[in-house]
């Protein structure tokens, strides 16, 4: 398996919290939107901030009490689990589960470029995603020539909006609604 550069090359599924019983299970924080992965997870990587990723394989993973809890090869105590407490459970990025037509992971949107209408202005780029319980808003650093401080646009990320989304690109088209660029320059005022 070739090695993995970067913490872009990875994605946390899991957290271990505190071990679990005597022979070395752990109890995980679920990170993923996709808990049936853990069924047939074989092999993953426990985060060491000082070597990178190591790789570990996971002889059981099962659900008590709503709670993930997992058994990995080699680790048979309290002790060795308790080494464990904090860490993240990664897996490559390139092992990310699949999504569907017009579905995006939210980490994927970050650092694309914002173009307005037809894409021949270009805004800014998305530096972060703020979650709101409905629609998501995408932070955007736009482009302002000559302005002391950095100006930051929240544009909300629906259909109606973005109008076309390219990852692959890294651009964002946006056909924003009329007054929306205006409130965001009250906003930064």
């Amino acid at each position: 398996m070739a090695k993995l550069q970067g913490e872009d090359a990875w994605l946390a599924i899991a957290r271990i919290l505190r071990p679990r019983g005597r022979r070395g299970e752990v109890v995980a924080d679920l990170l993923t939107d996709f808990p049936e992965r853990f069924a047939n997870l074989k092999r993953a990587f426990l985060e060491n901030v000082e070597a990178g990723p190591q790789p570990v394989e996971i002889a059981e993973a099962w659900w008590h009490q709503g709670r993930l809890i997992l058994r990995f090869a080699g680790v048979d105590s309290i002790n060795q689990a308790e080494r464990l407490r904090g860490r993240l459970l990664l897996i490559p990025r390139r092992e990310r589960v699949p999504l569907g037509e017009n579905r995006y992971y939210l980490w994927e949107l970050i650092g694309c470029d914002v173009l307005c209408r037809g894409g021949k202005t270009r805004l800014g780029k998305v530096t972060d995603v703020e979650p709101t319980g409905g629609v998501e808003l995408l932070r955007v650093q736009a482009d302002v020539p000559g302005s002391p401080e950095p100006v930051e646009l929240l544009i909300p990320f629906a259909q109606e909006i973005c109008s076309e989304i390219d990852v692959g690109s890294r651009r964002i088209i946006i056909d924003p609604p009329e007054g929306l660029l205006d409130l965001n320059e009250e906003r930064n005022a």
